[in-house]
């Protein structure tokens, strides 16, 4: 296992209107976090919000290539981001103790907080295809180029941890600064994850060790 400390290129707010920063993913140009009743697009380049959509949004937000996936307590809403609309719903599995939530491989895979668990589940009915244990409390979830990578956050301690997706062993670590932690977390797909930064009210971007 290698540790490092985390290199924080950038940060993003806080925002108007914007008292926390939940789930958090990135479309290719726009990178989308969750407040808690909207979802916001996010300029990476110019950190300008460019548009907002109305709705429960207290965890998890994950980005399939075509639509929006937002945890609301219980609940799994996928959402068309052109219009806000909500397309369909389905059942969280950890019944509204969901934290992390992306998308990868056709699947949704949501971190349950308190179980220390990453669940993949099936995006059409919520059905669970398998469970991979962690050893801290899962905060954000992300894949990039087959790796898993969840955000952790006990008490005034937070990390970013590549598991091993078949034990659940922790590969690699990213230790953040005393007092700055993990909410939402996604992977750029190339060299940066934004890293939602819960009641502080700003999304981080940090260098992805390679």
């Amino acid at each position: 296992m290698t540790t490092s400390k985390a290199d924080i290129l950038r940060e993003y707010g806080p925002f108007p209107g914007v008292d926390q920063v939940h789930g958090v993913t990135f479309d290719g140009k726009a990178v989308w976090f969750a407040s808690g009743d909207k979802v916001n697009a996010l300029d990476p380049d110019d950190g300008r919000v460019l548009r907002t959509i109305d709705l429960s949004a207290h965890a998890g937000t994950a980005y399939d290539g075509r639509h929006l996936f937002q945890i609301a307590e219980d609940r799994i809403h996928k959402i068309d981001p052109a219009s806000g609309a909500i397309v369909s719903t389905i059942p969280a599995p950890g019944n509204g103790g969901d934290s992390g939530l992306t998308w990868a491989e056709g699947s949704l895979w949501v971190g349950e907080y308190r179980s220390r668990q990453i669940h993949e589940i099936d995006p059409e009915t919520g059905t669970v295809r398998r469970t991979i244990e962690s050893n801290r409390m899962v905060t954000g979830v992300t894949w990039v180029d087959g790796e898993l990578w969840h955000g952790t956050w006990e008490g005034e301690e937070s990390d970013l941890r590549r598991l091993d997706p078949k034990t659940g062993a922790v590969l690699d670590t990213i230790t953040m600064p005393a007092g700055i932690g993990v909410s939402g977390l996604e992977s750029d797909g190339a060299d940066r994850f934004f890293c939602g930064g819960g009641n502080s009210g700003k999304i981080r971007a940090i260098r992805r060790p390679r």
